[in-house]
Parts: structure tokens; sequence; C-alpha cells
């Protein structure tokens, strides 16, 4: 087969998602040590037992559960789909991930509940618009769907970080509404490193009734898990993650990934680095006279680049994503080196330059 024409032949960058690289090498661990004997299925394992007090630990909630399940949609829809009733509605971002990238789950999972979208600068909810749209609802009116629930995500599509005032803002004004408020964490890790606060701050003492915590755009394997903080969900969750298939028979092998990504603070310290990453590249295409769409305050970059150099880009073997004309999309992971940064701040140059 011949070498495509104009390809650079220099090692791919990646840049696409931090869901395409692999694993932490503790977590592999993990797994490998958690391989002996025999363990009870479907839970009833002792490192799903542990994984429970240390979530308990980690968000300082003492009856907090998990519930390992295999993807990030799965966590958001059933997480969810315990939260609102069927004819009830969940408010989230236009661009949130849970209307936008899965397929319509937690409408599936919550029997045919609507999503609604609200608008806000930077990916995020505004507090004016929510009060706006709950304001505008037709209460007790079984001709429209009833909001039930309001999804954050954290940090946002965008990138962007909701200060944890901003989530109790927000979460206060969907409690004055009888709304409870979930928290799509897909990457709540490099969240709480940008804020420097607690996992609990972020969480349930914002008001979040429960929380996706989003292992695997940061070092998991092949887990994700909802974390939720009312014991009535709860009780439902363990119903709802068996009916839907999302109960994994060796769930030990789940557990056993969460409890490296929690123990000694392994999770935040690879954020860490993928937000380090990503300040490095900001700061670096700041020097080239190129700014990001929003200033990232996680591991996330937008960028508007004329068409020839985005090209000229992928011809040197730069892997990202076109998100719409003229704007592609950085995500930086744990994985990322400060060799690749500056070689591909290298190869930027040399893409506007021509």
């Amino acid at each position: 087969m011949g070498i495509q024409a104009g390809r650079d032949m220099r090692s791919p960058i990646e840049f696409r998602s931090d869901n395409s690289v692999g694993v932490a090498p503790e977590i592999l661990a993990a797994i490998s040590e958690a391989d002996v004997g025999g363990a009870l299925g479907y839970g009833g394992d002792r490192w799903t037992e542990q994984l429970n007090e240390m979530v308990r630990q980690v968000f300082e909630h003492p009856t907090a559960r998990v519930f390992p399940v295999p993807t990030g949609t799965a966590a958001n829809a059933l997480a969810l789909s315990g939260m609102t009733p069927p004819w009830g509605a969940v408010l989230c971002h236009r661009d949130a991930h849970i209307i936008t990238h899965e397929g319509g789950a937690t409408s599936l999972f919550a029997g045919g509940a609507v999503m609604s979208a609200v608008s806000g600068e930077g990916s995020r909810v505004e507090p004016e618009r929510l009060l706006a749209t709950l304001k505008g609802v037709t209460w007790g009116d079984p001709h429209e769907s009833q909001p039930a629930v309001l999804s954050l995500t954290q940090p946002t599509e965008a990138g962007t970080v909701y200060p944890v005032a901003a989530l109790k803002d927000l979460s206060g004004v969907a409690a004055e509404f009888g709304l409870t408020t979930h928290i799509d964490g897909a990457r709540l890790a490099n969240a709480i490193v940008t804020l420097d606060c607690s996992p609990a701050d972020v969480t349930w003492k914002a008001g979040a009734t429960a929380v996706t915590l989003g292992a695997t755009k940061n070092g998991g394997m092949s887990t994700d898990a909802i974390v939720s903080f009312d014991e009535s969900l709860s009780d439902g969750l363990v119903f709802r993650t068996k009916r839907a298939g999302h109960v994994p028979s060796k769930m030990r092998f789940q557990s056993a990934q969460l409890l490296a990504y929690l123990t000694d603070d392994l999770w935040l310290r690879l954020a860490a680095a993928s937000n380090r990453a990503a300040q490095r590249l900001a700061t670096g295409l700041g020097l080239l006279g190129v700014e990001p769409l929003d200033r990232p305050e996680a591991n996330i970059l937008f960028l508007s680049l004329p068409p020839e150099a985005v090209a000229r880009l992928e011809e040197q073997n730069m892997q990202f994503y076109r998100i719409a004309p003229g704007v592609i999309r950085f995500v930086t992971s744990f994985k990322t080196t400060d060799a690749e940064v500056d070689d591909a701040l290298v190869r930027f140059g040399q893409a506007l330059a021509g």
C-alpha cells in the first residue's frame, strides 16, 4: 500500500479525546491483582464493599452509595431515570452530552421523560434563564411535561467549569421548584483540581443528589459509576441497574479499577496532569497568536482556524476533531507529555505559516 500523498510521517499526537488514550498503570495493576481466586458476582465481593466505604470517605457522606456501570451514558441515564417520573422533564444546557450525544438514553430508561434545553454562555446554565424557564412552566397541567431534574455537566462541554457558588445558586433555584440536581461528572476530577476544592464541596454540599463519577476519560479501562447521596434513590438504583443489564457479573474488576482510581488521590493527580497539558498548550498557542474560543479551565480547547491551517495540521499527523466549519477541538489527557505539547506547538507554527 502506498504512502498517502502529502501525509507527514512524524508520529501522531493524540488530541481527539481523553477516552482515546490507554489506561493508567495503577488501574491496570489493580485489575491484575483482583484476578486471584474466586469472588461472589454482581457486587457481592470485597472490592465492591471496600469501594462503597472509600466513596463515603472521599465524598465525606455517611450514606453515599456507588454503582459501577460500564459506561458514562449508562451512569447518566440510569441516575436520571431514578430522579424523574416518565412524565417529567430533565433540564440541561443545550450543549449537554445527555441531550446531544447519548442517543436518547435518558428518555429510554426514564420511560419517555423529556429532555429540555436551557441556554447560557460557555455551555453553562445561567440562573436567570433557569428561573425564567421554570416560571414559564404550567405546573400541574398534564398536557405539559413537568420539570423534575436539573442536570449540570462539570466541567462543561466547552471546557469551562462551574464555580462552587454557581452550583449552589443553580441547585437552589431548582430546589425552589421541587427539582433535584444531577451532575454529569465525566471529567469531575478535572473540575475539582481546577477549583481546588473537595469532592464533597462540588457535589452534595453544592446541592447535588447524584453524580456521575467519570473514570473512563481519566485513566480507567472499562468502568464508570453513579454516586448517589440519597438513600431512596440508591434503593431504586439497585433494581434499575439490574433491570437495565448494567450490573456486571464480575463486578470486582470494575470496583477494583475505581478503588485504585480513588486511592491516594490518583484520580486528582491524573486530572492535574491533563489540566497542566491543556494550559501549556493554550499558553503556547497564545504566543502564536491563537486564542481558544473559551479559556480552558480543564483539559479541553476549542480553536477557530482558517480551513487551510486545519488541513495542514491534519497532514502533520495531528489528531483532533473538527467540531464545526473552522472550529476544531483539542483534548489533553493524563498521558499527554510536555514533549508532545511542545512538538504540537511546532507543528501549529508551521501550519499557520503555510
